[in-house]
């Protein structure tokens, strides 16, 4: 039933996405990575219970910030400064005891560097002379993998790979995603005629990717058990929350940025 409800929501996402960034100015894309930034830094504050009063100021920087990073680089860090100093006073002046003040502050800083700061390479990935090719290849490559990951460890798993973080992800799965990313890549390149990434260079990103699309699952798995927390939220059926879904990419996206500006 949950598989059902998954594959449910995936065909009626999936394609309105698709047409979405495919045919829409990167523009479009920004206010979509804007939208997807604060709902998914929203779901993090609640994981970890930080005050309303702090983490409706902490969604606001941080939308400033990932759309600072992404349009005004040249002021990311002065942003990054402001936004931290305006949260401290507002926490200085709304509550009277110092105890907690790590517990509040703490997630406040490290969600929107972990969401905002790394979604934003998926910016840099559209704005380029290929546009949508690359966030399509990222996607298709993650997707795959992640799939991949879950049958392959459904079906013959036997090694658990992490189990103080995942106590489902074995090592045969690993191997899956990595596989998968391989493929995803591979069948990406050849759809949308991604020209600047050879064939071979297409294999090995892609293994790349799927290692990294893991590692991301495995980091938002650390998260949520220090929360204790199964999802980020219920806001899709049968997938949890938003974060659940892009906890691969945010890993993957600047893999793939830095792989191919530095290759």
């Amino acid at each position: 039933m949950n598989n059902f409800k998954r594959l449910i929501a995936a065909a009626v996402i999936l394609p309105g996405l698709i047409a979405y960034i495919y045919f829409l100015p990167p523009p479009y894309f920004l206010a979509l990575l804007v939208g997807i930034s604060v709902l998914a830094m929203r779901e993090f504050y609640i994981m970890y219970k930080v005050p309303l009063k702090l983490y409706l100021p902490g969604i606001l920087v941080g939308g400033i910030l990932f759309y600072m990073s992404c349009v005004q680089p040249a002021y990311f860090l002065d942003g990054i400064f402001i936004g931290i100093f305006l949260l401290l006073l507002i926490r200085l002046l709304t509550t009277r005891t110092p105890s907690g003040i790590m517990s509040e502050i703490g997630p406040l800083g490290v969600g929107f560097l972990y969401i905002s700061g790394f979604l934003s390479f998926q910016w840099f990935l559209r704005d380029d002379v290929l546009g949508a090719r690359h966030i399509f290849f990222l996607y298709g490559s993650v997707w795959i993998a992640d799939s991949a990951a879950y049958y392959i460890g459904t079906f013959l798993g036997k090694n658990k790979l992490y189990p103080a973080i995942s106590p489902n992800k074995t090592v045969e799965g690993a191997f899956g995603s990595m596989l998968g990313g391989t493929v995803g890549a591979v069948i990406m390149k050849i759809i949308f005629n991604v020209n600047d990434i050879t064939m071979m260079k297409a294999i090995v990103t892609g293994a790349v990717l799927g290692i990294a699309a893991l590692i991301g699952d495995l980091i938002e798995s650390m998260f949520k058990r220090d929360a204790g927390v199964k999802d980020s939220s219920n806001l899709i059926p049968g997938h949890g929350g938003l974060l659940d879904k892009i906890d691969s990419v945010l890993i993957a996206g600047p893999i793939l940025y830095l792989l191919l500006r530095y290759s």
